[in-house]
């Protein structure tokens, strides 16, 4: 981790050592208080930072659609994470993590692809291009048995050579998003995961939270994904039927991506500059245990 660090803040940004700068962090969902301890020790014990601020990501990626209440739906490299936010602060008791995420379909593609080109050697980066290029959402689960029975085939020359053939392999990768069972798992689809999610909360922070939900990771910009969800969350009861907020049209198409660093960096002008971070001589007076009365 030490050395990781001093590669992106000496060599990829620029830091001069003697003059390092100030630094905000994303927390992943849950982040334990000592991981957090840990994180703010080493940034002023090693690197010697001059300001501290960390904030959780799923209320950065709110902040950057100009929002502080939502909920976030991140489907991240190994886990998809659902989060209320009521007024900046994530409701953690109501979160909920699954552990499948983008590589579990990507390994997912792999195998229906070994099954229709048994003689193609992929590795899992060449299968991961390929679920970015081709992978997509059926309109509904009926549009999808369809698919399955009948669907347009596409040749593809992978790098080295090798032509592949894809079918209905490129619907079940987003299928299985909302048909777990595809997986082997016995849970339910992301929108009734989310639906489910937000009637754990308080029932007068429902209306705030379903009318602002946002969508993150890579996997979502997936083509037919948003139209997907937004169709099967039209099928939930009025009275609990989210809604997706749609980026601001001055932010970048691919938002999704990066949507925590984004409200990070919108963050970061806020509260360096008003000094609410955490400086040397906070870090000095209290230790580690300031980032949990400071950073939230």
């Amino acid at each position: 981790m030490e050395d990781l660090l001093h590669h992106v803040l000496y060599a990829g940004l620029g830091w001069e050592e003697g003059n390092e700068g100030q630094i905000l962090f994303t927390d992943p969902l849950c982040s334990p208080k000592a991981v957090r301890e840990q994180l703010v020790q080493l940034m002023f014990e090693t690197f010697n930072i001059s300001g501290f601020y960390s904030s959780e990501q799923a209320v950065l990626s709110l902040y950057a659609v100009g929002r502080i209440s939502g909920c976030t739906v991140d489907i991240g490299h190994g886990k998809i994470d659902i989060a209320p936010v009521i007024e900046g602060a994530v409701q953690h008791i109501a979160s909920r993590r699954f552990e499948v995420g983008g590589m579990d379909l990507t390994k997912l593609l792999a195998q229906e692809l070994g099954k229709t080109n048994p003689s193609v050697n992929l590795s899992l980066y060449d299968v991961e291009k390929l679920k970015e290029q081709f992978s997509c959402c059926a309109e509904d689960e009926l549009a999808y048995e369809k698919t399955q029975k009948s669907c347009e085939i596409e040749q593809h020359t992978l790098p080295d050579g090798q032509v592949i053939r894809i079918g209905k392999e490129r619907y079940t990768v987003g299928e299985a998003l909302f048909q777990p069972s595809i997986l082997g798992l016995e849970a339910h689809g992301i929108v009734e995961q989310l639906v489910h999610t937000i009637s754990t909360v308080s029932s007068e922070n429902h209306r705030q939270l379903l009318e602002n939900t946002v969508l993150c990771g890579g996997t979502t910009s997936m083509t037919g994904f948003e139209d997907r969800f937004q169709k099967e969350a039209g099928l939930c009861s009025s009275a609990i039927r989210p809604t997706l907020v749609k980026p601001p049209e001055y932010m970048p198409e691919n938002l999704t991506l990066y949507s925590a660093w984004i409200g990070g960096a919108i963050l970061a002008k806020v509260v360096f500059p008003q000094n609410q971070h955490i400086t040397k001589a906070d870090y000095d007076e209290s230790g580690p245990s300031v980032v949990h009365r400071k950073c939230f």
